[in-house]
């Protein structure tokens, strides 16, 4: 929207400062905007991208690993909706608004679109049924002016029984839609009506009004776009007026029969009917003054003049489409190399940024040195996540400002385990087992990588079932116990806590049991390494 916007407002300034000169001028130009204006967004994805360097523009470096890890309940997927409530909240909270906000413009565009059709429907409609006038003093008229304007297709001339409809449209057909009254009109208001109308045939005003209606349609939100619509056809009206003029009616004379025709067409709606209008109500204040002003500029436009405003706005619309399709392209940058725990190097990931506010998501893979990077990044808040096997998703906020280029090296953590244990009322206590030996697995494999990411899990060697205690399977109490703790490089579950509401007794006949387990070494890269776990004992009665 920026960018069509600047170049609409280029175009609607630069008519204003031309308001001295005349009318055709001051269309072409708006004409020449409103293409522009459509092409911009097409524009913005093939120019060469550049920027304006601003203070805003900072660079930011920095050498410590960035360990992306949010605090959440072990051995649940850190990308669960339950992992991270607050924040899943907030993001459902920003999309839902940015899908109403989608919803919102494309209906009010679907709506504009829909209006549009149906005018075009209704004039396509009224054309066929309306009576072809090829004889007469309207015939005559038509065939002369055409050849005065250098017209070179026939134009079609139609009685329809609109009473209140005096329009023109069509491009390869053009088509002028009459009144009923309009055979009984006099020889000089038959002159003026045909070259006004005409001269909207002459000048293509159809086919460029048609375009700022669908541009309006899309950007119905933008008012730049609804006034340069507005413009558009008042200063077509006007320079038709001024050809008019031109053939020899005096000023006094057109107005005269535009205000009688006007008044016997109070009922037309201009938005019913998408054609250039000569008996537009709004804009005949403003035509009959300039009609009577003879010190206004009515000279046409010339091709040389044409040609060279065409030059001048496309050189200015370019170079504001590179500059929007710069800022989005290279406003930040997100790079460095990731790591596991140990330090190793983790290729062939893949790492993904999500915007926090338009859940727009930017996806890059380490290579083979475990580097990354991730550009085109518009200033704001980022989610990012790592997907590796064995490891956790690793979130975290990232906050890049302006054409800030952010280096830092992402270590991933190892993913936790999780245990479950249902514990039966008739279930008769069982003596501890020892830990087993020879349970040790190789490590060697891991320790001679070169690259990190090599991962052997833990294997539980020792074990104790926790004991169900009589007086609450007397009481019929059931429950379930959850429980967080780390694995440490001893194999013995340390720090151990509940996390969840939970009867006294149950969870310390759980972390009684805990206390007792003994699993092999969790080693990364060959190296000994603390792991989360997670245990849910259910405690049930039969």
């Amino acid at each position: 929207m920026m960018k069509v916007s600047l170049v609409l407002l280029v175009g609607l300034l630069a008519t204003t400062l031309m308001r001295r000169r005349s009318a055709a001028l001051r269309h072409w130009v708006l004409a020449a905007t409103v293409a522009c204006a459509a092409v911009t967004p097409v524009l913005a994805l093939v120019v060469p991208a550049w920027h304006m360097p601003s203070s805003s523009v900072w660079l930011g470096r920095s050498v410590e690993p960035l360990t992306l890890f949010v605090p959440t309940r072990l051995g649940q997927p850190l990308d669960s909706p339950d992992a991270t409530p607050a924040a899943a909240s907030g993001a459902a909270t920003r999309l839902t608004v940015a899908q109403w906000l989608a919803w919102i413009w494309k209906t009010g565009a679907a709506i504009s679109v829909s209006v549009l059709l149906v005018g075009l429907a209704r004039l396509a409609w009224l054309a066929s049924g309306s009576r072809r006038i090829e004889q007469g003093l309207w015939a005559e008229w038509s065939e002369r002016l055409s050849r005065d304007y250098g017209l070179r297709q026939p134009v079609h001339l139609l009685q329809s029984p609109h009473r209140t409809l005096l329009a023109t449209w069509g491009l390869r057909q053009p088509k002028i839609i009459l009144p009923p009254e309009a055979l009984d009109w006099s020889h000089d208001r038959v002159r003026i009506v045909l070259g006004h109308e005409l001269a909207h045939v002459a000048r293509r005003d159809w086919l460029v009004q048609l375009v700022a209606e669908l541009l309006r349609c899309v950007y119905w939100f933008n008012p730049l776009a609804w006034i340069a619509c507005r413009r558009l056809r008042q200063e077509s009206e006007q320079a038709c007026d001024d050809a008019v003029l031109a053939l020899g009616v005096a000023g006094p004379e057109y107005a005269g029969h535009l205000l009688e025709v006007a008044r016997t067409f109070t009922g037309y709606q201009a938005t019913v009917f998408p054609a250039p209008a000569m008996a537009r109500p709004s804009s005949l204040e403003r035509r009959v003054s300039a009609m009577l002003n003879t010190r206004l500029n009515r000279r046409p436009m010339t091709r040389p003049a044409g040609i060279a405003i065409f030059i001048a706005l496309a050189s200015l619309t370019v170079p504001i489409a590179g500059l929007v399709a710069a800022a989005q392209s290279a406003s930040a940058t997100f790079s460095g190399t990731l790591l596991d725990a140990v330090g190793r190097i983790l290729p062939n990931v893949t790492l993904v940024l999500a915007n926090a506010d338009s859940s727009q998501k930017y996806e890059a893979q380490s290579d083979q040195a475990g580097h990354f990077q991730l550009t085109g990044l518009p200033a704001g808040d980022y989610q990012l996540q790592a997907r590796l096997p064995g490891f956790e998703t690793s979130q975290g906020r990232v906050a890049l400002g302006p054409g800030q280029v952010l280096n830092r090296d992402v270590a991933l953590q190892i993913g936790g385990i999780q245990e479950t244990i249902t514990v039966s009322s008739r279930e008769a206590p069982t003596p501890p087992r020892p830990a087993r030996p020879g349970a040790q697995p190789d490590f060697g494999r891991c320790s001679q990588s070169t690259t990190g990411g090599c991962i052997q899990p833990p294997l539980r060697i020792a074990d104790a079932r926790p004991r169900y205690p009589q007086a609450l399977i007397a009481s019929g109490t059931a429950g379930n116990v959850a429980v967080d703790g780390r694995i440490g490089t001893d194999g013995f579950i340390k720090d151990l806590r509940i996390i969840a509401p939970a009867d006294p007794d149950l969870a310390s006949a759980t972390v009684e049991a805990l206390r007792q387990w003994q699993f092999t070494q969790v080693r990364l890269d060959g190296v000994p390494v603390e792991a989360n776990i997670h245990v849910l004992a259910h405690f049930v009665i039969e």
